[in-house]
């Protein structure tokens, strides 16, 4: 199993240097190989005698000139422009197989970052060794045993991080508490209703940092381009947009923890998340909720912990069915939070009754179930091996 422990990492001003340095290599090695791509690409295009170009040969066509035209791109590990590169490659192979887009040029600000191979650095306690620069302190010790495949340093705002991934056999994580099984249902007003009745209300760290992210936004558009106190104020709105997502991962870590250490079996919806951001009014609030990253932090957690996600289909209606006797109502509308049945006269609350019907399909389902009439599939989601990313140990200090 693959998982990655992101790291905070405490650079001086000389290591921080270098490692902006390797981040442009990095940058400008996956631009170039981009561009050499297309060039290349439309010269085999008009002569079919012509190689077709490949991230091996543009890796070793860089080694070839770097000396001479970039001599600069020495002064940092060769791990930086070899491994953009082979990103590069990985990127053309998921757009040829239609799993994403064509690969763009990447950002100054936007894509700080460059990948170590493990035979490139080292990690020792609270300390990581990166050729070219010697040992950088980390904020806290690697928690996975294992073989370390790779890392990744990237930068937020000001602060650099360090993602290891380790490849290990076994978590030593207790098995999930026997409490049985549970639904979860998702929202815009409360984050995530169980079906005990429990609630758990969402951080809304947009929603709650907007109008300091509006103060610091007009500030920077009235800064004069290539000003000190432009760059003074981009670092003060980037810093704002990483504690916004640092509060919005931390709540969800907590939440995702608490259901899966408690339940072995967690039964979901499968949202249509992209769609719902098509609403305008609610587009934010949704947003800020990040319904996607908490089921897959779902996914994961209750894998290591030997649970079950059970995914019920997009179709099903779990706010229209009741979960005393399935009766299911033709029109239910967003504002009616409380509705009784008709058939059995059961008084409803909207998202404890969706829960409850998630948690019949969590129950009845080993890899696809009806909850009722009207009712769509279900299907059990493992855990793919992939990096994925721990909740911190520490308290975070948002100040």
């Amino acid at each position: 199993m693959f998982v990655a422990h992101r790291i905070r990492l405490d650079p001086n001003n000389v290591q921080a240097t270098y490692l902006s340095r390797a981040a442009g290599v990095a940058r400008f090695a996956y631009n170039w190989a981009l561009a050499e791509w297309g060039k290349q690409y439309a010269a085999c295009k008009a002569d079919p005698s012509l190689p077709k170009p490949s991230e091996a040969a543009l890796r070793r066509q860089l080694n070839t000139i770097k000396r001479v035209q970039f001599p600069w791109m020495l002064g940092v590990t060769k791990n930086a422009p070899q491994m953009a590169i082979m990103q590069l490659g990985r990127a053309f192979d998921n757009f040829f197989n239609k799993r994403a887009r064509y690969p763009s040029f990447r950002r100054k600000g936007r894509n700080d970052r460059f990948a170590l191979s493990n035979d490139q650095f080292r990690v020792e306690d609270e300390r990581i060794r990166i050729p070219k620069l010697g040992w950088i302190r980390m904020r806290e010790a690697l928690r996975f045993t294992g073989r370390i495949v790779s890392a990744s340093i990237s930068r937020m705002a000001d602060y650099w991080y360090a993602s290891i991934t380790v490849d290990t056999l076994e978590l030593s994580l207790p098995r999930a508490e026997n409490q049985g099984e549970v639904g979860v249902e998702l929202g815009v007003s409360t984050l995530a209703t169980l079906s005990t009745g429990e609630k758990f209300e969402g951080p809304k760290a947009l929603r709650t940092l907007l109008p300091r992210l509006r103060r610091l936004s007009r500030g920077l558009a009235r800064k004069v381009k290539g000003s000190r106190n432009r760059v003074k104020a981009k670092k003060k709105l980037a810093r704002l947009h990483a504690c916004i997502g640092n509060i919005r991962r931390d709540s969800l870590h907590r939440l995702s923890t608490n259901i899966a250490r408690r339940f072995h079996t967690i039964g979901i919806e499968d949202l249509n998340v992209k769609g719902m951001l098509a609403n305008g009014r609610l587009a934010r609030a949704l947003a800020d909720m990040s319904f996607y990253e908490l089921r897959r932090q779902l996914e994961y957690k209750t894998a290591w912990r030997g649970g079950r996600l059970v995914v019920a289909d997009r179709w099903y209606p779990s706010s229209k069915l009741c979960s005393s006797c399935g009766y299911r109502l033709e029109t239910l509308g967003l504002a009616i939070r409380r509705w009784s049945c008709p058939g059995c006269g059961t008084a409803h609350e909207r998202d404890v009754n969706a829960a409850l019907n998630l948690k019949h399909i969590a129950v009845s389902s080993t890899v696809t179930a009806c909850g009722g009439e009207g009712a769509g599939s279900a299907r059990e989601r493992g855990t793919k091996p992939v990096p994925v990313k721990q909740e911190s140990s520490r308290e975070a200090n948002y100040g």
